[in-house]
């Protein structure tokens, strides 16, 4: 549901969907999430024995939408958004001046662009688009560990097509590299499985992908783990690769990437809480942030760590009619003194070079970019 919605009232499942909730397996692929999810939240924020239903009801009630106007149509690509709190010149003196020193990253499909690998959804020329021979229930079903079960054909496509080495890193990923390099890389949180960050030069500990990767492969079945070469050449010449490690098995193996329904990475959740919790900057790049838990995540660190987003055009803002009820969470770009929050809105590889000129790292940055 987009802010400038028409003239109508504020549905408690369609209030539910701006409540931020978590779960511990990889999330739908739609923007919204559950009723339920937002129940959980608000339960574990409150003590109250209240009907939760009957508590959105009433806020919708009291919402009234369309009645101003939401939207973000002066924002340009290219151009820099801000409250009237932090700027981005604010973010570039700390990293200077030695306040910031410990930057989380999260990083979407979007740093991938430029790389050339093609998005999921667009038509024809998207990589659900190339699956239609194959005559999927729906095109999420390629992710789906039940049906990889009865047919793995379409998942193995799908990975010769992504599998690493077919694709370059982009100059997005050698910042990465240029802020590990410089010390200043807490951790770079990723939902991409294209393993770019690693071609970089990213170290393995400096980086989480979150739904996986092409960097491990396991048999789903015995869960043995198996070489990456075996499972490359496997796909490469698009045949089922079969386990090997257990007499008898013979299950599907598949590369380390997470389907729906599983369980993300132990290392994930036991690194959140750490490496969120020291952050001094926060920089949300190429993401829609609509995936959970992942998305949740920018509401992981202090309430004084400054956030800013590197995207093509704003995302995980909480509806503005739940900010002026005291809803936190989320991202605020408004004119509001007490925001945190900066919008380096256009494409990311120029909206890195633009951070780069400023901090005096252009050359650097250019230099990994030569050498990788």
């Amino acid at each position: 549901m987009s802010a400038e919605t028409s003239d109508s009232e504020l549905s408690a499942d369609e209030l539910a969907a701006h409540v931020g909730g978590t779960t511990g397996e990889a999330s739908t692929e739609s923007g919204e999430e559950s009723y339920s999810d937002a129940v959980q939240e608000i339960r574990f924020e409150s003590e109250s024995d209240e009907d939760y239903r009957t508590v959105l009801e009433r806020f919708a009630e009291l919402i009234q939408l369309g009645k101003e106007s939401t939207s973000n149509d002066d924002d340009e690509h290219g151009g820099e958004t801000s409250a009237t709190g932090v700027e981005l010149d604010d973010i570039v003196r700390g990293i200077q001046q030695g306040r910031i020193q410990k930057i989380v990253c999260m990083c979407g499909a979007g740093i991938s662009v430029s790389a050339g690998i093609p998005d999921f959804r667009s038509p024809g020329t998207g990589l659900y688009s190339r699956l239609e021979k194959y005559n999927l229930p729906h095109p999420q079903a390629v992710f789906e560990i039940d049906f990889f079960r009865s047919n793995p054909d379409p998942f193995y496509m799908l990975s010769k097509e992504l599998f690493p080495g077919t694709y370059k890193p982009t100059k997005t990923h050698y910042f990465l590299k240029l802020l590990h390099d410089k010390r200043l890389l807490q951790r770079c949180y990723t939902q991409n499985i294209d393993s770019l960050e690693h071609l970089a030069g990213l170290p393995t500990e400096a980086v989480i992908a979150a739904h996986g990767n092409f960097d491990t492969a396991y048999c789903i079945d015995c869960r043995s783990e198996h070489d990456t070469d075996y499972v490359r050449e496997a796909i490469m010449q698009q045949t089922p690769c079969r386990c090997v490690k257990q007499d008898g098995c013979q299950g599907l193996v598949k590369p380390g990437i997470v389907f729906f329904g599983e369980s993300l990475p132990e290392r994930f959740w036991n690194s959140i809480p750490s490496d969120f919790a020291q952050a001094d900057l926060l920089i949300v790049m190429g993401s829609s942030l609509v995936v959970h838990p992942f998305a949740s995540l920018i509401d992981r660190v202090d309430q004084t760590c400054p956030r800013l987003l590197i995207n093509r055009e704003k995302v995980g803002e909480a509806h503005p009619e739940l900010r002026k009820m005291g809803y936190r969470k989320g991202f605020d770009f408004t004119d509001d003194a007490r925001s945190r929050d900066v919008a380096l809105l256009g494409d990311c590889d120029a909206m890195i070079e633009k951070l780069c000129d400023q901090l005096g790292w252009l050359d650097d940055l250019n230099s990994l970019v030569r050498l990788g």
